[in-house]
């Protein structure tokens, strides 16, 4: 089993996830998020975004994903994260996802993680994570 490394600061990992219309219903029946701006289109249209957008958690939710499967790796654990939604993401968009190591504290096993996503070239998740890198063997 692959197990987490010991961040470098500086070190990044990145991965670009579709966002279509399966993720956003499973995102709802997972979450009980029913929200119709995310799953109307007729009201969707109604709203300042004039269509329908994903859920912001369901991009946040992306971040995990590279946390716990690259970097730090498998065994992380999550102790916090910051969010900031930029813009919006939209049914059949490609959100790049970057997580980045700012800060490693070896000692308690901590590290913090800038995570950010776009869209194309638009920003549209800027955050920070805080996570628990598990020892190696």
């Amino acid at each position: 089993m692959t197990v987490a490394v010991d961040p470098e600061i500086g070190r990044s990992a990145e991965r670009t996830y579709r966002v279509d219309d399966a993720a956003i219903e499973a995102f709802a029946s997972v979450s009980g998020d029913r929200n119709p701006v995310h799953l109307d289109d007729a009201y969707a249209a109604t709203t300042p975004f004039g269509g329908r957008v994903a859920h912001g958690m369901l991009t946040a939710a992306f971040f995990s994903a590279l946390l716990a499967g690259e970097l730090p790796g498998p065994g992380t654990i999550y102790l916090g994260q910051q969010l900031r939604f930029t813009a919006p993401v939209r049914p059949g968009d490609d959100v790049r996802c970057e997580v980045a190591v700012t800060a490693w504290d070896a000692a308690r096993r901590r590290a913090v993680l800038a995570t950010r996503a776009w869209v194309g070239d638009t920003l549209v998740v800027d955050g920070e994570a805080t996570v628990l890198v598990p020892a190696g063997d």
